[in-house]
């Protein structure tokens, strides 16, 4: 039996490629999550993993789909091979039932695990050049400016409500009381 598993990284991205290319495969039954690469605990993954059975084979639309450390990536194959259940890559174009598959994939796992280093690397260097411009480095922009705490500050001292200055500032009501904490 053929089984798919497709995900993306955040809940924003869309799971249709992936899908649609393993039903084009061949995949019976298709497991699913949106979750980071890097992150040990997928339901959807263990989920497939469970369910596989000697004979089958786990099919994937891209290698960096499954996961991008090299030890993950070899340790779930290896679990797969040891349980006589054979693994595919649609895209990367290998299939670990035969010798030349598995050399493929190790080779692309290496890929895989250099690619997530170097987004790293690129990330840490992106964040310290923003801090050496005397940025925070990260993040979004505050809502409240030091203007707008003012604006609160008066506005409050004044007697309005938290509610009508937050709708005057264009501000959470919980970024108000975070800025603000005697506000009420």
């Amino acid at each position: 039996m053929l089984i798919g598993y497709a995900r993306v990284s955040t809940i924003d991205q869309d799971l249709a490629l992936q899908a649609d290319a393993l039903t084009r495969a061949g995949c019976e039954k298709m497991f699913t999550d949106k979750a980071s690469g890097a992150k040990t605990d997928r339901p959807g993954l263990a989920e497939a993993l469970q369910f596989l059975r000697t004979g089958d084979t786990l099919v994937i639309w891209k290698l960096d789909r499954l996961g991008r450390s090299i030890r993950g990536l070899i340790e779930l194959a290896a679990g797969l091979s040891d349980r006589k259940i054979d693994f595919r890559s649609l895209t990367d174009g290998f299939d670990t039932a035969t010798p030349l598959g598995r050399l493929l994939f190790h080779i692309l796992a290496s890929v895989a695990e250099m690619e997530r280093e170097l987004i790293r690397e690129r990330t840490i260097a992106g964040l310290a050049a923003a801090r050496a411009k005397g940025g925070t480095g990260g993040g979004r922009k505050p809502t409240m400016t030091a203007d707008k705490i003012d604006s609160a500050r008066k506005l409050l001292a004044a007697g309005d409500k938290p509610a009508k200055i937050t709708k005057l500032l264009q501000v959470g009501l919980s970024t108000f009381y975070r800025h603000c904490p005697s506000g009420s």
